[in-house]
């Protein structure tokens, strides 16, 4: 199995010093998720306020599993747009809505200044045994892409899974469930996180054989609470290599060297990635902006003049 010692050495073969920028320009676009409370709201905009300088091509706002947080996410959406030069990007899913009230929350969008959507599947409500469409709803994301671009042109992203998504029969029907979003519309695929660099050119090589040929942005989570990490990751289908389970291991009350770890392997993957010719990373923020700045600094990527909203805005 390759570990993260095997990925930095591929990347030293191909060329790329230790702590050097990655050669070739790096784009990025980070991921918020809306907040639940004033506090909350508060923390958000310190993180756009950090992150905005670094000029990402876009940033999105998830929902709530389950379709959760949908009016939040709206706001927070539109909010941005309004405030900052930022390039937003909502989320919409399938969950819990009919075809015409997922349409009218895209032409609100589109009336706000919205030009992108990350459009997914979305999971089930807690409790519901498994994810079923709503009656009268788009049944999954190839319908929900299809059904943006009939309301307006949106620039629509849409959700690939390097490890193949938990629900699905098998890689190749993975794939071949990419693809019938692609051919909706979807011009861009962003990953679920993954921890082994190998798994998503792995991918990559089988969705461009596949006939794939939209950007494929590996989405990288930097590692804040291990714990944390490993819940979600059995629920999405996204492996933990066994190495990092000693990387962690004794720093559960010790968080600031949790962050450094953090830091090193987020770093490690991108640079590893970069080598390999990937160019844009997207970011799962978790609305913290400290460890997502380093990372991007070392790739590279620096400060220009701020995009974000002044604190009066907010």
């Amino acid at each position: 199995m390759t570990t993260a010692a095997d990925s930095t050495l591929a990347a030293l073969r191909a060329g790329l010093p230790i702590a050097a920028p990655c050669d070739g320009p790096i784009d990025v676009s980070f991921e918020f998720f809306p907040p639940k409370t004033d506090k909350m709201q508060e923390s958000l905009w310190t993180c756009i306020r950090r992150l905005a300088p670094l000029r990402p091509k876009f940033v999105s706002v998830t929902y709530g599993a389950g379709g959760t947080t949908r009016e939040r996410t709206h706001e927070t959406v539109v909010d941005i747009r309004r405030k900052t030069d930022l390039e937003p990007a909502a989320h919409l899913t399938c969950v819990g809505a009919t075809r015409e009230e997922v349409d009218a929350v895209a032409r609100h969008y589109w009336e706000a200044g919205i030009r992108h959507i990350v459009a997914l599947r979305g999971d089930a409500p807690e409790g519901a045994g498994g994810y079923g469409p709503h009656p009268g709803g788009y049944a999954y994301a190839a319908d929900l892409v299809a059904g943006l671009k009939k309301v307006a042109d949106f620039e629509v992203s849409v959700a690939a899974y390097p490890e193949t998504h938990p629900e699905a029969q098998s890689p190749d029907a993975d794939v071949e469930n990419l693809k019938r979003k692609v051919d909706a519309g979807a011009t861009r695929a962003i990953s679920q996180y993954f921890f082994n660099p190998e798994d998503f050119l792995r991918f990559r090589d089988r969705v461009r054989a596949a006939g794939i040929t939209v950007p494929l942005v590996p989405g990288i989570l930097p590692v804040t609470n291990f714990a944390t990490v490993c819940k979600f990751s059995a629920a999405c289908g996204a492996g933990i290599p066994p190495w990092m389970h000693g990387l962690f291991d004794g720093l559960d009350e010790d968080p600031e060297t949790r962050k450094l770890i953090a830091a090193t392997l987020a770093i490690e993957t991108c640079r590893a990635l970069a080598a390999e010719g990937v160019g844009e990373f997207h970011f799962y923020t978790l609305n913290r902006a400290d460890l997502t700045y380093a990372i991007c600094h070392v790739l590279g990527v620096r400060a220009r003049a701020a995009a974000a909203a002044t604190p009066a805005a907010v």
